[in-house]
């Protein structure tokens, strides 16, 4: 029953909070996902990202569950991110304002756990990453993935069932959770079938390969955005290796 409510507290928030934010972004249907904190999949992130990368116990000496979401854009926004070398700047504001979204969606089940007698660890949406290695110490796509919210694409990024166009939360609780079960088959076309590699020619930057990605080449056209759009606030993205791609809007494998 806890696991349900959980799930429906952030689909109504998500889908409510254009209404009362009034923001230019809008949103689909969250999806929602959930781990096991003790899961041995943690334990290799520290191999995996970096020696710092957090353990939920870490964040939260009792954890018991790690929750995961993935709050999906409405097709406008990646459609409007697909032609230039720069991001759109529709792009722009769904990662200001999805970045406050869940700021406030973590507050929101800070109370709600509270309320039922339990505790919750969030963390930052972003810029929770070195930025001279850009690693972070707590990885949410790493997190989803291990929440079974979807599997890794070419381009470094999860694709869920919703695809890939979208941002990823994640909450640490003491409240004992169902895990989801993690998926079994390839949700990138190129993984599962050798063929696409779109993400690839969208690259704008030569980041991304077939076989490697340059992350810091990635980074440094996220800075370049982020100086174009300033006067919004901090832009460092790009998102063209996600639209429109396959992957976009759902699993393309399915």
């Amino acid at each position: 029953m806890l696991d349900n409510n959980i799930k429906k507290h952030i689909e109504s928030y998500v889908l409510d909070y254009n209404n009362f934010k009034k923001t230019k972004t809008s949103w689909k249907k969250p999806l929602v996902a959930f781990a096991d904190a003790n899961d041995p999949l943690f334990k290799e992130l520290k191999k995996i990202i970096s020696p710092s990368h957090c353990l939920p116990t870490e964040l939260l000496s009792d954890a018991k569950s790690v929750i995961a979401y993935f709050i999906p854009f409405v097709e406008s926004i990646p459609k409007s991110n697909i032609h230039g070398r720069n991001c759109s700047i529709e792009w722009s504001y769904a990662y200001i304002e999805t970045n406050q979204l869940i700021i406030d969606l973590n507050k929101s089940l800070e109370k709600f756990f509270t309320e039922k007698g339990f505790s919750c660890k969030v963390t930052p949406p972003t810029h929770n990453f070195d930025e001279e290695k850009l690693i972070s110490d707590w990885s949410h796509k790493h997190i989803a993935f291990i929440a079974g919210l979807g599997k890794f694409g070419v381009h470094h990024l999860l694709i869920t069932k919703k695809g890939c166009c979208g941002r990823l939360g994640s909450i640490v609780t003491n409240a004992k959770l169902v895990p989801t079960k993690r998926p079994e088959k390839e949700f990138c076309l190129y993984k599962s079938k050798g063929i696409c590699l779109e993400c690839v020619k969208k690259c704008v930057n030569q980041s991304l390969k077939e076989q490697t990605y340059n992350r810091h080449k990635c980074y440094e056209m996220c800075l370049e955005n982020d100086s174009l759009y300033s006067e919004l606030g901090t832009t460092d993205i790009c998102g063209k290796c996600s639209t429109i791609v396959p992957c976009s809007f759902n699993n393309p494998t399915k």
